[in-house]
Order: C-alpha cells, then sequence, then structure tokens
C-alpha cells in the first residue's frame, strides 16, 4: 500500500540532509561542547555554527537563541521565566483562546500561583484583534503570548501589530511560532517581538530539539536549572547532533521556503476546491486570507472526525482531527469551541496539513477516498439522511 501523510502539523518526516547530519554527529562529534580538550571544543563549533543557522532562519542574532528540548520547553521558559522575573512590576499576563495547550497550560500554572490571566477571544476564523487587546493592557500587565500561526485551522494572527502595541505599553510579547517557521517567512525583528518558540521537527528537522529566541535585554529567569549551559540560560548538555540537524533544517528552510510555501499552497487549494465541489454539507475552517500556505481544517456534517481519520488511516492516508497534541482527548477542540463553531460540526473535522514531498496525484487519490467514506460514515450515523453526501460529478471529473 502506498500511504500518504498529510499530518505535517503534527511532525514533519526528516529531511535526507538532517538525517545524514544527525548521523554524522552522533558518528563524529564524541566531545561534549562545555568540555576544553580537542573534542569539545570541535563541538561547540558545530553547536555554534548550528546556532547561526537557526537565528539567520528568523533574522536574529546568534547569541539571542537558547537550544532547548522543542517548543513546549520552549514556550514554558518563555511564559514562566519572564513572569517570574517581572512579579515585582506587575503579575497580569495576556495569551489568546486558541493557543497550543503548551502555553494554555503554562498560564494555567501561574494563575495556581497568584498571577491574573486575560485570555483574548477570537473571531469566526479563529483570529484574535489589536482591538480586542488595547482595553486589556494596564500597568500591571508585564508579558502578552499569542501564537503566530493556529496548529489547528492554520490562521495566522496579527502578531505584528499586537506586538507594537506592547511596545508602546512597555509590555513583553512573546510568540508561539512553532507552526509559522518553515511555512511562511519569520522576522523578529519584522515583527517586534520579544521571545519567540520554534520547534526542527516541524520543518524537517529532528524531534526533542527546539530553540527560544530572547532579545537581548529580555529579563526572565532559567526554569531548567544545573551547569552553565547555554550561557546560563538552559541547563543540561545539549543535543548536539539533534542541534546540527536542526541548523541543517534550517538553512534548507532559508534556502526553499517559497517554493515549498508556492507548492504547499497549490495543493491545499486543489484539495479545499475538490472537497467542496464533490461534498455536500461541509464548512471549512480558517482565515481565507491569513492562513498557512499548507493547513486546511474541514468538518464534514453527519460525521466524527475520528471515524473519518479512522477509515482513512485504514486506506493508507494520515490526517489529523486536531493539534496532534489533544488527539487522544475526549473533549472537543478549544479551538473550534472558540471559534464558536456549532456543535454538529465540533467533532467532524478533519485537519489535512501539508508538506514539500506530497503531489497532486496524493490529493487526486485522498478526494477519491473522500467520496467513497464520507456517505458510509454518514449511513451509519443515528438519523442520518437519505442523500449521499457527495454532488454528482459532471463527466471528466
Amino acid at each position: 500500500m502506498d500511504r500518504i501523510y498529510l499530518d505535517h502539523n503534527a511532525t514533519t518526516p526528516a529531511a535526507a540532509e538532517v538525517i545524514e547530519a544527525v548521523s554524522r554527529g552522533l558518528a563524529e562529534e564524541i566531545g561534549n561542547p562545555s568540555s576544553l580538550h580537542y573534542f569539545g571544543q570541535r563541538a561547540k563549533r558545530r553547536l555554534e555554527e548550528a546556532r547561526e543557522e537557526v537565528a539567520g532562519l528568523i533574522g536574529a542574532e546568534a547569541k539571542e537563541i537558547i537550544f532547548l528540548s522543542g517548543g513546549t520547553e520552549a514556550n514554558n521558559l518563555a511564559i514562566k521565566g519572564v513572569a517570574e522575573a517581572n512579579a515585582k512590576q506587575g503579575r497580569h499576563l495576556v495569551t489568546s483562546a486558541v493557543e497550543h495547550h503548551a502555553v494554555l497550560h503554562s498560564f494555567a500554572a501561574l494563575e495556581k500561583r497568584g498571577f491574573e490571566v486575560t485570555r483574548l477571544p477570537v473571531d469566526e476564523y479563529g483570529r484574535a484583534s489589536v482591538e480586542a487587546l488595547e482595553p486589556v493592557l494596564r500597568p500591571g500587565t508585564v508579558l502578552v503570548s499569542v501564537m503566530l500561526a493556529n496548529n489547528e485551522v492554520g490562521t495566522l494572527q496579527p502578531v505584528a501589530e499586537m506586538a507594537a502595541l506592547c511596545r508602546e505599553r512597555g509590555v513583553l510579547f512573546h510568540t508561539d511560532a512553532v507552526q509559522a517557521v518553515g511555512k511562511v517567512p519569520v522576522d523578529v525583528e519584522k515583527l517586534g517581538v520579544d521571545l519567540l518558540s520554534l520547534s526542527g521537527h516541524k520543518f524537517y528537522g529532528p524531534r526533542g530539539v527546539g530553540a527560544l529566541y530572547v532579545r537581548k535585554g529580555v529579563p526572565y529567569l532559567p526554569q531548567m536549572h544545573g551547569g552553565h549551559q547555554e550561557r546560563n540560560r538552559r541547563a543540561g548538555t545539549e543535543d548536539l547532533p539533534g542541534i546540527v540537524g536542526m541548523g541543517v533544517a534550517a538553512r534548507l528552510a532559508r534556502q526553499h521556503l517559497p517554493e515549498w510555501a508556492a507548492h504547499t499552497q497549490r495543493l491545499r487549494e486543489l484539495l479545499q476546491t475538490g472537497i467542496e465541489e464533490r461534498m455536500v454539507d461541509v464548512k471549512i475552517f480558517g482565515h481565507p486570507q491569513y492562513r498557512l500556505p499548507n493547513t486546511l481544517c474541514a468538518a464534514f456534517g453527519g460525521t466524527e472526525g475520528e471515524s473519518l481519520l479512522m477509515n482513512l488511516d485504514l486506506k493508507g492516508v494520515a490526517v489529523s482531527t486536531g493539534s496532534a497534541c489533544s488527539s487522544g482527548a475526549i473533549e472537543p477542540s478549544h479551538v473550534l469551541q472558540a471559534m464558536r463553531v456549532p456543535a454538529e460540526y465540533l467533532r467532524a473535522a478533519l485537519r489535512f496539513s501539508l508538506g514539500k514531498d506530497n503531489t497532486e496525484e496524493q490529493i487526486a487519490r485522498v478526494l477519491e477516498l473522500l467520496g467513497d467514506i464520507i456517505p458510509r460514515v454518514r449511513s451509519l450515523a443515528p438519523g442520518h439522511r437519505e442523500a449521499s453526501g457527495v454532488r454528482p460529478q459532471a463527466p471528466g471529473k
């Protein structure tokens, strides 16, 4: 069976160049970057070369990059570290209702420590607004954290505008850019953010390695304690092979981002058009303009996303019912709930997230399978309608 992978927002397959770099790092770089001998110093050079590559991908300076285990740790360090370091100046924090759980749960943990958190609402497309942010900022606000791109529906947030407002008010701004980096251009100077999280496995790098950008002079408290690694900012021996692989992935992303984005957007549009033309009772989620080029979230009325996912998987197609971290949860997506999606569509959504190696032939195959699976799943639902749920196709379609 030829399998089709359409779950790139969960994780991406490592590029061949990345696999080679990681393997070489494991085999050749036997030293600890903190050691003073030849092997340690050679490992240190590899570490700093990768830091330059990652910094270059987001328009930062190398010394502003902290390597750590991934996006979750980066979000925890940014949010908890800044809140704790600035607690004397204020204990009010702001985020949005559609953040990744790594962000939402970090803020929930801070609430238990006496911080106050305001969660911004979003519109029907999952987008927050500067107009909603402005009135909640006050003298005791020390941090705002709003994601750059949503992992479930792909909506891009007005981060540059929000960060500019926060800078005027003297409030630090963090963005979770895990889903954006490698898919759309990301420049920390143009965005005007103070902290930015990214993760290597979202842009064809290795799993288990990520980075946090921290603008020079931003106060925060480390959350990992131990040795002096990462200039005393994150203790623990660095995962050198993984970091080297992430550096290679960052270089590839800089070189190929325009073509990758154009390719995935073309495929996404083919998929969306095909679904809308062939299926009835379909809802497409996400902003029509401000959206990741590779992401399509669609709900098929009269079905359950989990059932569609399993049926597609049996046919060799991998998709998601929402963010990977909550795919085992029983409760509906908090993102779709925040978008006020009607109850009958909350559990009927699938997320298709495309990558650089997907093809038009694969999209055609997925559309063919959906045309077979959706009517069958609907026919098994209690009180199903007699209509097949598939539009009649003109000859040649």
